[in-house]
Order: C-alpha cells, then sequence, then structure tokens
C-alpha cells in the first residue's frame, strides 16, 4: 500500500507491522524511542506477538540552538553518549558544556525510566532480533545513539523499523544494522509531522498503558491500546 501521509501513528505502525511479519517467527523484541514511537512500535509488538521496551535517548544541543543535534544521551543505565566533535570543535562548545548538558539529560532519562517502568527491569536483548522504532526520523541523531547502545547489549540481529525518514538517513543508519524497513523516503523532507494527519504529543500516560499492555506476560494477548 503506497502512502504519502498517515493518518496517525497506529496506521504507520500498522503498515510496518505487515512489512516485518517475516520475524515473528524470530520472536522478536521492540524498542521504541518515546514518546512518539510507542504507539507505532505498540502496533508491530502486537501483530508479532511480541514484547514491548523502550529506549531512552535524549538529543544534546547546542547552546542556543536546542534543535540543532550537538549529541544524544542514551539510557541511564546503559548509559552511553555520542558527540559530534567535528560541531563542537566548530562551534567551539567547551567541555564543561557538555559535561552539564550530559548530567542533565541523564536525570531527564532517569525521571522517564521510573515513570514508565517502575521497578520492572528491561528486557534482555542480548542473543535476541530486536526491532528499533520510531514515528520518524529527521537528522538521526537519536536513532543513531540508539542503534550504538543496543549494539553495545549484543544482539543477535538489529532490524530498524521507521514509518518515514530522508533517504541520506536511511543510508546511513543501514550501515548499522542489518535491515531497514522504511515506509517513505521523501527527497524533501521538513518535519516529521507533515506526514501524519494526527500527530498528538504523546503523554507519559499513553506511554506506560502500552507499555503495560505489552509487557513479556501479556505479550502473547490481544491487547487493546489507550483511545487513539
Amino acid at each position: 500500500m503506497k502512502k504519502d501521509i498517515f493518518d496517525d501513528r497506529h496506521e504507520a505502525g500498522r503498515l510496518l507491522a505487515q512489512r516485518l511479519a517475516h520475524l515473528g517467527e524470530e520472536k522478536p523484541i521492540v524498542l521504541s524511542l518515546p514518546r512518539g514511537g510507542v504507539p507505532v512500535g505498540f502496533e508491530i509488538a502486537k501483530l508479532l506477538k511480541a514484547p514491548l521496551d523502550v529506549i531512552l535517548v535524549r538529543k544534546i544541543g547546542v547552546p542556543g540552538q536546542p534543535e540543532l543535534a550537538l549529541g544524544a544521551v542514551v539510557d541511564g543505565t546503559r548509559a552511553h553518549t555520542i558527540v559530534n566533535h567535528e560541531l563542537m570543535d566548530t562551534l567551539g562548545i567547551s567541555e564543561d558544556y557538555l559535561r552539564q548538558q550530559t548530567e542533565n539529560q541523564l536525570a531527564e532519562i532517569d525521571r522517564r525510566r521510573k515513570i514508565y517502568l517502575g521497578d520492572r527491569p528491561y528486557l534482555h536483548i542480548s542473543g535476541r532480533t530486536v526491532i528499533v522504532v520510531d514515528d520518524g526520523i529527521a537528522t538521526g541523531s537519536t536513532v543513531l545513539a540508539a542503534l550504538e547502545a543496543v549494539r553495545r547489549a549484543d544482539p543477535q540481529r538489529i532490524v530498524l523499523a521507521v514509518p518515514v525518514a530522508p533517504p541520506e538517513s536511511i543510508k546511513q543508519l543501514s550501515e548499522q544494522v542489518d535491515e531497514v524497513v522504511c515506509l517513505m523516503t521523501p527527497a524533501w523532507f521538513g518535519a516529521i509531522s507533515r506526514f501524519y494527519i494526527d500527530f498528538h504529543q504523546i503523554s507519559d500516560d499513553e506511554v506506560v498503558a502500552y507499555l503495560t499492555a505489552r509487557a513479556p506476560e501479556n505479550a502473547t494477548s490481544a491487547a487493546t491500546p489507550p483511545a487513539e
């Protein structure tokens, strides 16, 4: 099915799930980037009867330009940081700034982890097929950080699944994974939101509900998502 815009993240997830159906026999684990990637990952996990977990990534923005990524931090308990050192040198950004921003983002990651998972541990992904999911990719810096962190956990196979991304980002990220499934790679990208009719901000409560519905003990049940 050819799409140039998605109704919402659920539709995007269902379309991705159809393209990932061949992975069902591998008993994969779905890791979504919150918040927007979680409803997409929920639909994939539901079709593949797989557990759903999160991989927490926070961008480190350039001073005065928070949307311009200097780097990214992944998961406080699997702490891993990637930095664009060329950009850092070009803009004269100090190590003190990087250190402080890293600490701030790790604190936010820890806060979100407690909200989303409580006392539940992360799923063990060593030796497993892992599907990393987001609702779209712009520059790819946060997804790249997530993929590097996943690789460090020694999975058997990494699959990146996203509804939409620029072709140059997909080309770069395809070198980091075993398989990429992307439904749209428009030459002119702009913002991810332009590819969705409904692109509302996902709440923490919604994230918790999706994760609870696809927790390991419920992974084979036909769970009902939060209201769309």
